[in-house]
């Protein structure tokens, strides 16, 4: 996913102002932006909360902003210097203890300090935020993404925030309107943009402010333990904003031009939107991105523990099924759960297979052009995903060797040491297979019908070669499906004759390989053996009879 260089034909530019693929429609925006109010640098923007570990979520939203980056390096030319801050909001309080953390005990004792200040469960970092903020930055390099790490704490210590803040303060009332209307009554009362930290206990404290001098650059508050009141700076670290403020006073203090967010933070893009431009600065560019479902259409929740881990699916599969995955109708809401990993391994493949015998135009269509920052890697997979797991579930394989030797007859001469990327499927073939397909494998019986035409394709099958083509076995199962109630009369074959239905080849499998649906069963028994295929149709028959 880096960023680093920019080798392009030289109508590019032209065709990437046409080009209907979001990060381009994105990064027009940040064009235009531009044009309104010309600047040296652009500033991409992603956020972190390190009350957790890094997740599935922070890779997207870092990948397809990666992604809006480079198409805006395009439609410039890279004439115009851009950086993406990944910013880590470490100075928040932390609020309650996770659940999958050791010394519990130890961290609760730190309620309400900033996450800077509390002590590192793991014993291996200064504090429970660079525990975490080392993890995202070992999180992105793993992925190759060009960033900047930030951190708030530091930001508001150094004084680096410190204009913005006195700008915050100088607008207080106009900042509390703003506000007020989205808060519950009883909130409100209390609600200040000002998060004082106790100079007393170090924690971020929740009280009303009741004055505030611009001048001085001070707020005063009532201490909630001794009633004293307490007058403090607003600066060197001293206060920090509520969330809603200190993300628009963000924007304002280092110039974002460019950030998304989730759908459930349109309320909140708004309202900080409102504040950024109260305190003199223009909102960010961005869009608000669906949010994904478990299995059962429900929203992925880290504190439920639904849906996949970043860790389960590069278990199962590559970054780049991954990238694909986000890359793809980012506005539209997508179940991420363990079935859609085998459709996006193979799908980035047949969009790899397909990117060199494209356009220039319809190459900036191609997913793997904004995956790979407009560099796709040569195509080199000779087995489709599918297939491995077909094989795999076809044979119970236990070990990579099993594989290889099927891999082997279909296609001689491949290896793991000339093709390693495939070497890299098998193993997320055998761990699916294991953790995913072989708990639920049920076989389905066959009806009368189908156990006749089972037994029809056996005895063509053991008619044909040990060495028969997959396009001659293919042949053979069509031949075999023209029957009822295969028979599909919409469709017709290459011979003419009456097309077969997808019933047939989902019989196939169902009843075979106790699975829904597989590659092309004739690519399929060519890989596997024909002998195989046919001992594995006996074994069917037999478990139906």
């Amino acid at each position: 996913m880096s960023t680093d260089v920019i080798e392009t034909p030289a109508n590019l530019r032209d065709l990437a102002e046409q080009s209907r693929a979001w990060p381009f429609e994105e990064a027009r925006k940040i064009v235009a932006r531009l044009k309104r109010t010309p600047k040296d640098e652009v500033i991409f923007e992603t956020g972190y909360g390190p009350s957790g570990l890094p997740h599935i979520g922070t890779f997207g939203e870092v990948a397809r902003t990666t992604m809006v980056r480079h198409a805006f390096r395009v439609l410039t030319d890279d004439t115009v210097k851009t950086r993406l801050i990944a910013f880590s909001d470490d100075m928040d309080g932390l609020r309650k203890v996770p659940d999958n953390i050791p010394n519990k005990d130890m961290v609760a004792q730190h309620l309400g300090k900033p996450l800077t200040k509390v002590p590192d469960p793991f014993g291996t970092h200064d504090s429970f935020a660079a525990h975490n903020n080392a993890r995202l930055r070992a999180f992105l390099d793993q992925f190759g993404f060009d960033y900047e790490f930030m951190s708030s704490t530091e930001c508001y210590r150094s004084g680096r925030f410190d204009a913005a803040l006195l700008k915050v303060l100088e607008r207080f009332d106009t900042v509390m309107t703003i506000m007020l209307p989205s808060l519950r009554e009883e909130r409100a009362e209390s609600y200040s943009p000002f998060l004082p930290i106790s100079p007393r206990t170090g924690i971020v404290l929740q009280v009303a402010v009741v004055a505030h001098d611009a001048k001085a650059g001070t707020i005063t508050y009532e201490d909630p333990d001794t009633k004293e009141r307490v007058t403090t700076l607003v600066t060197g670290g001293r206060c920090k904003l509520q969330w809603k403020p200190d993300w628009a006073m963000r924007w304002v203090a280092l110039g974002v031009d460019y950030e998304m967010a989730g759908k459930d933070l349109i309320d909140s893009v708004k309202l900080s939107g409102e504040i950024c431009r109260a305190l003199g600065g223009a909102p960010p560019e961005g869009f608000n991105y669906e949010l994904f479902l478990d299995e059962n259409g429900q929203k992925i929740s880290k504190s439920k523990g639904n849906g996949l881990t970043i860790d389960e699916w590069l278990r199962y599969a590559s970054p780049e099924s991954l990238s694909l995955f986000m890359y793809r109708e980012p506005k539209a809401a997508k179940r991420l759960y363990f079935d859609v990993i085998p459709r996006h391994v193979d799908e980035y493949l047949q969009f790899l297979d397909a990117y060199p015998r494209q356009g220039a135009k319809e190459q900036l269509g191609n997913p793997v052009w904004h995956i790979h920052s407009g560099a796709p890697p040569k195509a080199d997979n000779p087995v489709p995903f599918a297939m491995l797991l077909s094989l795999v579930t076809a044979s119970n394989a236990e070990n990579a060797e099993t594989l290889w030797g099927f891999i082997g007859r279909y296609r001689p001469g491949v290896t793991k040491e000339t093709h390693p990327h495939l070497a890299a499927m098998v193993e997320y073939a055998i761990h699916y297979f294991r953790d995913f397909v072989l708990p639920a494998k049920k076989f389905r019986e066959p009806s009368a019908t189908e156990r006749a035409a089972l037994i029809d394709l056996r005895d063509a099958l053991s008619q044909l070669p040990a060495d028969a083509t997959p396009e001659a076995i293919q042949d053979v199962v069509y031949e075999v499906g023209r029957r009822e109630p295969f028979l599909d009369p919409k469709k017709k074959g290459k011979d003419g004759k009456p097309g077969v239905s997808l019933d047939w080849f989902n019989m196939l499998y169902q009843v075979l390989l106790g699975q829904e649906r597989g590659p092309r069963f004739g690519s399929f028994a060519a890989a596997y053996g024909i002998k195989n295929t046919i001992d594995m149709i006996d074994g069917a028959l037999a478990r139906s009879a």
